[in-house]
């Protein structure tokens, strides 16, 4: 059966609803340093840069690749930008979509709906992943790659406790980088999708991931200079790969809640 990753997921249960022993939900959030691959090959990641592809267009590709992958072909990561196009998962609710009655892409991957479009980087990693299976673990490290790289651009990212994805601290918090996975055959579709300078207003016409009680923002609108996703390609690039591989630990990277005191 796939595995399929919310983009949103509940304290004490794992991404895929599941709820977990208290063990694990320390272990989570002391989140052990990772020093091993989590790949099931060795070989390097294929990694194409594919400029702008219309959102169906590179679903196809990714099953196309999954399939390679499944036969013995190398994994793969996927750099994109996409037109405009809101994507649902599996779990949007008829009141998430938008309210113009703008078209909406059903799709096959964990979580709620998003917005895809120009100004953002979206990452589809089409890895085998090895056994025993721990798509969290696979989760947590592509967080870890974005958190590095917004970090090394001077941005103080990192985990909301019970929300997949990037986030920086404050009232609201505010996601920079949105994680839905899909895991089939013990291969991983999907991916993730920084906010470089994409046009933050189209996420007012819908309930991005279904979580209300929380902002969405860019790099160029936290570092008050544009940011493109050339600008970033390859250092998210990099960061991925290290990640999977083990290179890059890891590392507990809270984006504390502020409060309101109540």
């Amino acid at each position: 059966m796939p595995v399929i990753i919310d983009c949103r997921c509940e304290a004490g249960k794992s991404p895929t609803g599941v709820t977990l022993d208290p063990r694990q939900v320390r272990a989570e959030r002391n989140l052990a340093t990772v020093t091993s691959s989590i790949r099931s090959q060795t070989r390097a990641i294929d990694v194409r840069q594919l400029g702008t592809v219309e959102y169906r267009t590179a679903w196809q590709l990714q099953r196309d690749l999954a399939d390679t992958r499944v036969a013995g072909g190398s994994d793969t990561l996927l750099l994109l930008e996409h037109p405009a196009v809101y994507t649902a998962g599996r779990r949007t609710e008829p009141h998430e979509r938008p309210v113009d009655g703008t078209p909406v892409v059903d799709t096959d991957r964990g979580g709620k709906i998003t917005w895809h479009g120009p100004g953002q980087l979206v990452g589809y990693p089409v890895i085998g992943l090895a056994e025993p299976l721990d798509v969290v673990n696979y989760v947590r490290r592509l967080e870890e790659s974005l958190i590095k790289v917004c970090r090394d651009l001077g941005l103080d990212a990192g985990r909301v406790d019970g929300r997949s994805g990037v986030w920086l601290p404050g009232r609201p918090e505010r996601k920079i980088a949105a994680i839905g996975v899909r895991v089939s055959r013990a291969t991983a579709l999907h991916g993730f999708a920084l906010n470089c300078n994409c046009d933050l207003d189209a996420f007012g016409a819908i309930v991005p991931c279904g979580i209300t009680d929380a902002g969405v923002t860019s790099l160029s609108a936290e570092l008050g200079r544009t940011v493109t996703v050339g600008d970033v390609r390859a250092a998210v690039a990099a960061a991925v790969c290290d990640a999977l591989d083990g290179v890059l630990p890891v590392g507990a990277h809270d984006a504390a809640r502020v409060t309101s005191g109540m």
